[in-house]
């Protein structure tokens, strides 16, 4: 008996077409050509890359990893590239300043858990998963002058990043300028259809519809997501340590959120949960006739928390933060400090003589000595206090530290 296969169902719900290319979405590069493609019913590839910066990865970098999901979901195949070869050169996208290389040593530490924390989001069993070096350490010298005659110096020189460095005087190596070039080799390499990211990396996404263009193969479309603020009201970065990271611990990850600044709790549901629109208009409705921030930030901590731990980790960690903070269960010996909303946390305990000086703050946090109970190792000096916090300074001395 003869055996036929039958093609795979690629679903293409307007609505969720819809969705996919409007909620936690920056920029479409060509918009009509991906609706066109989605609508079709042809499976795409659909492609994203991620260097290996950093042992973590936080819920900022989530948001084009579960823009991912959405394709996978509708049935298109996901191709997740680890750029270990691309992290040894460092992408200049969005750096005011050349990023020192990585040895293979850091990389290799890095990558250690990316496969288990890409796993939190998208079907890895119906995912392609690569790395960059499989394709990009075999390009000879002949060929990587090939490819840089795709560009010249004058595009490169008014990117924005690079041309504002310029303009200060500061060096911008030849390096630099290949890294465009092997991001977008990536999408050659793998036949991408479409490639995510985020809208600092811009330049190198449209670079690779250009390189593939001279391979002679059709050119990508490209999807780019927001940059979400950290903690902090920063742009959220590993180097400042103002970031919620998808593997932190649940009440790690709840203390986090919780210490977020008010103004960004809508822009959080809207780029870090799975609440529809709805919920989240009603919500912002509710903060704008004056309900209280808090109520909003302990629902946003619980969908965030059960988004990569689970509904039973969410509720074990809001049970902690309202048993620590709400019924004062707090330890007997702490302190009770009162300061204003957005206060340093160096001037309060400066201040309250809790510390002697802004310096020996600073060897207590990269010591690793200061904690929020119930939400993780402060590792800014900088940080400020946004919610009432529990804290920990150095080994036994814990303070409370109550907002007027």
């Amino acid at each position: 008996m003869a055996l036929f296969s039958r093609s795979k169902k690629i679903d293409t719900d307007p609505q969720k077409i819809s969705r996919l290319l409007s909620r936690a979405v920056e920029e479409i590069f060509v918009r009509e050509s991906l609706e066109r493609k989605l609508r079709s019913g042809k499976e795409l590839r659909v492609k994203l890359g991620i260097d290996p910066t950093s042992p973590n990865m936080h819920i900022g970098r989530a948001i084009v990893l579960w823009k991912l999901r959405e394709f996978q979901d509708l049935g298109h195949k996901v191709v997740f590239i680890v750029g270990d070869f691309t992290a040894r050169v460092g992408d200049p996208s969005d750096k005011l300043a050349k990023r020192p290389m990585l040895t293979a040593k850091q990389i290799k530490e890095n990558l250690k858990t990316y496969r288990e924390q890409v796993g939190k989001i998208i079907d890895l069993s119906k995912a392609e998963f690569h790395v960059n070096s499989k394709w990009l350490s075999k390009l000879t010298f002949l060929e990587i002058a090939d490819l840089a005659e795709c560009f010249s110096v004058q595009q490169m020189s008014h990117r924005r990043n690079f041309a504002e460095r310029m303009e200060r005087g500061e060096e911008i190596s030849l390096q630099e300028f290949l890294y465009p070039l092997m991001q977008g080799y990536d999408s050659v390499a793998v036949k991408a259809d479409v490639e995510l990211g985020g809208i600092d990396q811009l330049f190198n996404l449209k670079a690779g519809r250009v390189i593939q263009k001279h391979y002679g193969l059709p050119e990508q479309d490209i999807l780019v997501g927001p940059m979400l603020l950290g903690t902090d009201g920063r742009k959220m970065s590993s180097s400042w340590g103002n970031v919620i990271n998808i593997n932190d611990y649940p009440k790690e990850m709840y203390g986090k959120v919780m210490s977020l600044r008010d103004e960004l709790v809508i822009e959080y549901f809207k780029l870090c949960t799975r609440l529809s629109d709805e919920e989240i208009f009603v919500i912002g409705g509710q903060l704008s006739s004056g309900g209280n921030p808090r109520d909003a930030k302990m629902r946003l901590a619980f969908e965030i928390v059960k988004l990569y731990h689970g509904e039973e980790k969410a509720k074990e960690a809001e049970e902690n933060f309202i048993s620590v903070f709400q019924k004062g269960a707090a330890p007997a010996e702490a302190e009770e400090v009162h300061a204003q909303k957005g206060a340093a946390l160096s001037e309060i305990l400066v201040g309250k003589g809790i510390v002697h000086s802004k310096s020996e703050w600073q060897r207590i946090v990269r010591g690793g000595g200061a904690e929020i109970v119930s939400g993780g190792k402060i590792t800014d000096p900088r940080f400020s206090v946004n919610e009432n916090i529990l804290l920990r300074v150095g080994k036994k001395r814990f303070v409370k530290i109550i907002l007027d």
